[in-house]
């Protein structure tokens, strides 16, 4: 733990999983919950209204996912301490945060303690995994799988607009939620198929759930 006041931004879509998180950290002065958030524009808007502390945040969010709002956040202040909090423990996802700028990554597995202890050692710019997470780490390191997978070849922003492509969001959409021309992310989507050795979206579609991405 920490003597120091810490703030948080709590950063969840679900108002009643937020809800349960603002509780626990509230249980551990000084941690104080600064503001909420729904989604990652939403994070963004109170990020530079409030400055918190930590920013604790969910992968999935409508519109930006967390990775991309973790970017666009550290854009703006590349002192922020972010925590990725998530249901996701797959390496992929943790080396793609990571790679963005994250100080921390957790997954909501985890037992409660362990959140706050990753909120208190983001807060002193220490890197921290929860257990599950290193052990995926550490396995596909040990396998040297990481080589092997076609995902590593991606570039975080890459890796976002994969992720928005399977999920079926159009160009135009995935244009402004990045705040990106039409024509990047054309030029990226390109790209992507190219690094993962697919020439049509059917392949790519079909490559995303080989490799985890789709359920």
């Amino acid at each position: 733990m920490t003597d120091t006041p810490v703030s948080v931004l709590l950063v969840d879509d679900h108002a009643v999983v937020r809800e349960g998180y603002r509780r626990l950290i509230e249980r551990h002065p000084p941690l104080t919950i600064a503001a909420e958030a729904g989604s990652g524009e939403e994070a963004y808007l109170r990020y530079v209204e409030l400055a918190p502390d930590v920013v604790v945040m969910d992968i999935t969010l409508p519109g930006a996912s967390g990775i991309q709002t973790l970017q666009h956040i550290l854009q703006r202040d590349r002192d922020a301490r972010v925590l990725i909090f998530t249901m996701h423990r797959d390496a992929t996802f943790v080396e793609k945060a990571l790679e963005s700028g994250a100080l921390g990554y957790v997954t909501k597995s985890s037992s409660p303690d362990l959140l706050v202890e990753a909120i208190c050692a983001v807060y002193h710019r220490r890197q921290t995994l929860s257990p599950d997470v290193q052990t995926e780490l550490a396995a596909l390191r040990r396998s040297g799988s990481a080589a092997k997978n076609p995902l590593a070849a991606l570039s975080a922003r890459e890796f976002e607009i994969l992720r928005m492509l399977v999920a079926a969001k159009s160009r135009e959409d995935i244009a402004d939620t990045l705040h990106i021309s039409v024509k990047t992310v054309f030029n990226i989507h390109y790209q992507i198929k190219s690094k993962l050795g697919v020439s049509t979206d059917i392949e790519l579609m079909h490559a995303a759930r080989q490799l985890g991405l789709i359920d």
